[in-house]
């Protein structure tokens, strides 16, 4: 129901536990009836069907909610997908002042999966720091830090450029913890004046620019499912 566009998850729940939902004109209270792409679900009466999957690549701009509204009326990614019809939605969140690639999608199944810690998808960002850190205090980010009571995991960090009052590095993680990079920059000592999500798994930002995205190609979204197989 939520992947057919009726409504979010939760209130697809209250739907079926109020009796409103028919699979081959029965009847269902059970959270969690499997059905298949053969069974008629009826909402309220009416014959829903299940949305065409669709998958963009965006580069969003600074200052853009990751959310499908807000209630500050705030600018928001689907603000950037007029034309598309389906009910679209990034998988995670990147934070508002921070830019870089973002998957859009209508597959719940897959952005849960992507979201999910325990398939460690790789997610690159240009950071650029205040000061210069020291070998020492890279090692840090490098070996796992504490941030908000638990270690992160070891870190990928490549010198990009070096200036008078800051630095610009490159970093890999494979988790998706809240403010991730910039808490992991602060802990040493360094706070992150500009952040950009380079890549995303094997996805980067080329051929577009900031507020452009593209359509992945079904080899794309082949590897993605891989990706999560592996």
């Amino acid at each position: 129901m939520a992947e057919a566009g009726v409504a979010s998850r939760r209130a697809s729940e209250k739907l079926i536990l109020a009796g409103k939902v028919k699979v081959n004109g029965e009847i269902i209270r059970e959270l969690g009836t499997k059905v298949s792409n053969d069974d008629a679900i009826q909402v309220e009466g009416k014959l829903i069907e299940q949305e065409k999957k669709d998958y963009y690549l965006f580069y969003k701009p600074r200052g853009v909610i990751s959310a499908v509204t807000d209630n500050h009326h705030r600018k928001v990614v689907v603000d950037y997908f007029p034309e598309v019809t389906e009910r679209i939605y990034p998988i995670g969140r990147l934070d508002y002042d921070t830019s870089g690639i973002l998957l859009v999608t209508n597959d719940g199944e897959l952005a849960n999966q992507m979201m999910h810690p325990r398939f460690k998808v790789a997610k690159t960002y240009l950071a650029k720091v205040k000061g210069i850190p020291t070998k020492e205090q890279l090692q840090q980010l490098e070996k796992g830090i504490m941030i908000d009571g638990r270690k992160t995991a070891p870190a990928r960090i490549k010198k990009i450029a070096i200036k008078k009052d800051n630095s610009l590095w490159q970093l890999t993680i494979h988790e998706g913890r809240n403010h991730q990079v910039k808490k992991m920059f602060a802990a040493i000592g360094h706070p992150v004046n500009k952040l950009r999500r380079e890549r995303y798994g094997f996805l980067d930002l080329t051929g577009l620019v900031s507020g452009q995205y593209r359509r992945l190609t079904g080899n794309e979204i082949e590897r993605l499912r891989n990706l999560i197989k592996k």
